[in-house]
This record gives C-alpha cells, sequence and structure tokens, in this order.
C-alpha cells in the first residue's frame, strides 16, 4: 500500500510539474522573446558565438537546463555553427563544474551524492573502469548533465581523462538537441513568416530530426545498460537497519515535494490567466485595426506650420536632430505643443484627425528629449517618464505616448504605415521627416515614408540567394497589425522590394532575421570646427 501512494504522489508531482511547465511557456510570448534573443545575438556580430558559448556554460554551471539553449542556438545560428556553439558551452561547464567539485564545493556534492544511491553506485563504477564509465553516462539521459558535471568532480578520476571524454560523447545528444532547434525554427519561420514552404525542404528535416531521435535514443539505452552492468550493486542495510523512520522521511519529502509542485500549478495557472497582462511587458497592446473616421468630413482645420518649420530648422536630410540647436528653439517647440492641447479634434476630418495625432506624438516626443538633454538614448529616462507618462495635453484631455499611439491611432485607423511615421528619438527608429503631416497631403507623406524607410538597411535588407529577410523588430513587436492588413510581415515589407514581392508570388521558402534595434538617439553627430589658419 505504502508503495502504491508512493508511486501515485509521484505520478501527480511530475504531472503538476509537466502542467506548470506548458502553462508558463502558454503565458509567454516566447516568439517575441525569441525573435529579441536573435536581434541581440546579431548585434554582437563576429562575437556572438563566442557570447553565446559563455553564457550557456556559465547557465549549465549554474544549473540552469541546457536543453532549451541548445534548441535556441539551433534557431539562431543553424545546425552546424550550433551545434559547435553549444559543444563549446557545453565543455565549458564541464570544466567549471569540475573543478568547483574538487576545490570549492566538495563537501556539498559529496553529501548530494550520498542521498543518491544512484551516484554512489557510479563513484564505485568510475572507481573500477575510469573513462569509460563517463563516456557511457554521457551518453545517457538518465543522469542529468549539470549533477554529472560536479559529481565527476568528487569521484578519483583525474581531470584530462573526465574532460576529454565527457567533451567528445556529448555530440550526440548536442546535436540532437540543436537540430531540433533548427528544424523547428525553420519550420515556423517558413509557415509564420510567408505562408511558402519547400515540401521536400521540410520533408528532408523531418527525416533528419527522427533519425537522430533514433541514434541518440538507441545509443543512450545502450549507454544506461552499461551504466548498469559496470555499477556495483547497492549494499543490503543491516537487519537492524530502522526502515519505518526512512520510509517516514520519505513520504514526508515526496509530501512536500507534492506540495511544491501543487502551488507551482496554481502559479502557472494564473500567469495563464493573466497571459495578456504578462504580453504587455514585452509588447504592445493587441488591437483590431479598423477605419472610424474614414466617414469624417471635418469642419475644422489645424496649422501645423509652426511645427513644419521646426523640423526644416532641426532636421537634417538623413532624419537626424541637431538637439542642441532645437533646445536652444525650445520656447517655440513648447509654444506648438500648447496649441495641441486645445486641437479642435471632432471637427477635424479623418486625414486631418491622423496628421494631427501624428504630429503630436513626434512634437511630444522631441519635447521629451530637449527636457532633458543632453543624453545618448531615451533609455536613460526613467520608464515612468517616458511612453508611460500621462502628461501631454491633446485636444483637452491628457495622454501618455503609449495611448496616443495604442489607443487613438492603431485602433482608429486601419493604415500600418503609421509604424514607419512615428519617431521614438531612436537611429533604430524610422527617420524623422523634415515637414509636418498635413491633411491634404498625408497619403503621399506616408507612402513615401514607408518606402523611403525600407531603403535603409537598418530596418529592411533581403538577401536573395540566401532566401533571408532582415526585418525591424518593429514587424515583430506589431506583427498583427501587418498581418490583418497584408496577411503577414513578409506580404507588408514587399511592398517595397520588386525582388521580394517575386519571391512570394513564386513560392519561394523564405526566412525571416531579426536586424538589432539601435537605441541610441537620433541626433546629428557634432560638426569639426577645422580652425583657419592665419
Amino acid at each position: 500500500m505504502h508503495l502504491q501512494l508512493t508511486a501515485g504522489v509521484k505520478w501527480a508531482t511530475a504531472a503538476c510539474f509537466v502542467a506548470s511547465f506548458v502553462l508558463l511557456l502558454l503565458s509567454l510570448p516566447l516568439d517575441a522573446l525569441m525573435d529579441a534573443t536573435q536581434a541581440w545575438i546579431e548585434g554582437l556580430g563576429f562575437w556572438a558565438p563566442l557570447a553565446f558559448a559563455i553564457t550557456y556554460g556559465l547557465a549549465a554551471t549554474l544549473f540552469v537546463p541546457g536543453s532549451a539553449l541548445s534548441l535556441a542556438a539551433g534557431v539562431l545560428f543553424g545546425v552546424w555553427v550550433g551545434t559547435a556553439v553549444v559543444w563549446l558551452g557545453a565543455t565549458l561547464a564541464i570544466v567549471l563544474s569540475f573543478l568547483i567539485a574538487r576545490y570549492a564545493a566538495r563537501a556539498r556534492v559529496e553529501a548530494l551524492a550520498k542521498t543518491r544511491p544512484r551516484f554512489a553506485a557510479v563513484d564505485r563504477a568510475i572507481g573500477e573502469e575510469g573513462w569509460k564509465i563517463v563516456a557511457l553516462m554521457r551518453l545517457s539521459p538518465v543522469f542529468p548533465f549539470s549533477l554529472q558535471n560536479y559529481l565527476f568532480g568528487v569521484t578519483a578520476i583525474r581531470f584530462w581523462p573526465c574532460a576529454i571524454s565527457s567533451s567528445a560523447f556529448i555530440l550526440p545528444g548536442t546535436f540532437l538537441y540543436v537540430y531540433l532547434g533548427f528544424a523547428g525554427g525553420e519550420a515556423a519561420s517558413v509557415v509564420g513568416g510567408s505562408g511558402n514552404s519547400d515540401p521536400w525542404k521540410l520533408a528532408l528535416q523531418l527525416v533528419g530530426l527522427l533519425a537522430t531521435l533514433v541514434v541518440t535514443v538507441y545509443i543512450a539505452r545502450i549507454a544506461a545498460k552499461a551504466v548498469a552492468k559496470h555499477a556495483p550493486g547497492e549494499p543490503e542495510l543491516p537487519v537492524e537497519a530502522a526502515k519505518e523512520p526512512v520510509k517516514a522521511a520519505s513520504a514526508a519529502r515526496a509530501a512536500w515535494t507534492l506540495a511544491l509542485a501543487v502551488a507551482c500549478l496554481v502559479a502557472s495557472l494564473t500567469a495563464y490567466a493573466r497571459s495578456e497582462s504578462i504580453r504587455s511587458y514585452f509588447l504592445p497592446p493587441r488591437v483590431e485595426l479598423i477605419e472610424r473616421h474614414a466617414g469624417d468630413i471635418g469642419s475644422a482645420m489645424f496649422d501645423h506650420a509652426a511645427f513644419d518649420a521646426l523640423l526644416k530648422a532641426h532636421v537634417d536630410e538623413d532624419g537626424l536632430v541637431d538637439y542642441a540647436g532645437l533646445a536652444e528653439d525650445a520656447p517655440r517647440l513648447a509654444e506648438y505643443v500648447d496649441t495641441l492641447g486645445a486641437a479642435p479634434f471632432a471637427d477635424l476630418g479623418r486625414d486631418e484627425k491622423l496628421a494631427l495625432l501624428i504630429n503630436a506624438y513626434n512634437a511630444f516626443t522631441l519635447q521629451l528629449i530637449v527636457e532633458q538633454y543632453p543624453l545618448d538614448s531615451i533609455h536613460e529616462i526613467p520608464s515612468g517618464d517616458r511612453w508611460e507618462a500621462a502628461r501631454w495635453m491633446l485636444a483637452n484631455r491628457i495622454y501618455s505616448l503609449d495611448e496616443i499611439e495604442n489607443s487613438l491611432i492603431r485602433p482608429n485607423f486601419r493604415d500600418d504605415r503609421i509604424h514607419f511615421a512615428l519617431v521614438c528619438a531612436a537611429l533604430g527608429c524610422p527617420k524623422l521627416r523634415r515637414e509636418a503631416y498635413n491633411g491634404e497631403a498625408i497619403e503621399s507623406q506616408l507612402e513615401h515614408q514607408a518606402a523611403d524607410t525600407h531603403r535603409s538597411e537598418r530596418w529592411f535588407r533581403y538577401e536573395e540567394t540566401e532566401g533571408l529577410v532582415w526585418l525591424t523588430q518593429v514587424y515583430s513587436w506589431y506583427a498583427e497589425d501587418f498581418e490583418q492588413i497584408h496577411g503577414s510581415a513578409l506580404a507588408s515589407a514587399a511592398r517595397y522590394s520588386p525582388q521580394l514581392r517575386q519571391a512570394l508570388a513564386e513560392g519561394r521558402a523564405l526566412r525571416i532575421r531579426w536586424l538589432p534595434y539601435d537605441w541610441s538617439l537620433n541626433e546629428q553627430p557634432p560638426v569639426s570646427v577645422t580652425p583657419s589658419r592665419t
């Protein structure tokens, strides 16, 4: 009865932990987080693989499961480079953990090994067979990778045999995880990015994945049997050993573990119920794009001449701002911002409304920077004083910059080109136009702005021979906006690239990669003055 109860508790505990993990994954915007990670890696350039390997090594040393990082490596670097990167990071973890266990945490790891008879048996087996057992254990998934790294440090095996055999025999499992990440990333990119796929390529990837999985599992089973064969049997307990206290302690540990698993499940359920709130920490809110002002003819106009003059005076052809000069012109900027507070929004026509909102967003952002100038990035301003700060008077109401974008513009104007017109004072943003938007010309202004933005390699690049499309992360953050209007981010970008448009028409399989987003201030470089000769 006790054995049945213990088995039931173990299964219930495992089920709770698995369910918690799945719910947690469903609660997080994993696609956007992966996009951001990929863009950050790309921003490191030549050093990206080394940085990832070091991160992997340190994480595995701290008992962070390496499987997720191995999957990510397949997405970010591909099969071969990803395998090399993960192998290097895992080798680093092997070395660090071994040295820590042997010289800094020997007593703690020995205590942990004593509480687990399986590891005690392995310790005896290693004493007899040395590096052979290490190699077999590295092939077996039964023994956790990070715990193995520390366990070997308290056995009799020497450093070099352990490090070399470990490094060599982790390759099958490493390749499996990286290949799994690569195949999943390829499928998600093709399906989610363009709706076009090469069925033969996907079939070959699936066959390769299944073959790798079968071979790895087969090798792991052989290794597990070999370890069991080499490990001596468990020592028998003396007859007089007090078994009941052991059973009681085991039952108590099982109960506490089950309680922890249930607590994790409750927390994960709460997170899943609030997944939209969690998503808002990483992404803009979801909105349905509806053209709500199409029938607004308008009985009034609003004059943006003052803002137009400021832009022409302090913004160059590259969209960079002379913030020092604009700071000296702060009274004129403040005067224009004050007029926005009394703008007759309800009496404006549809195009005048949109022009007002875009100009207001950009003018408020400029004033925010001028108030804090000098600075190197808008991120130097405290988060509560940036986009979330409800301080801007517009049409007799106070809004934050986020509210202007996500409550006044996106849900009311079915036009994704606004993402190329709203400027957040960063080099990664679209260029700031040298003119104010106005209702009479806003259609041509938005179209020119969108086309001009896609001529910048900070926003868009298409590598035709590789089938790679590099996009700004704005396409990731606001993916649903572009999908609602054009079906996908690629279809939206293709409007401004004949080559990409043709590739989509031909059904080519395309992959999306995300460009690093540069948050440096969109400021004009200082003018160098050459001293005159006298």
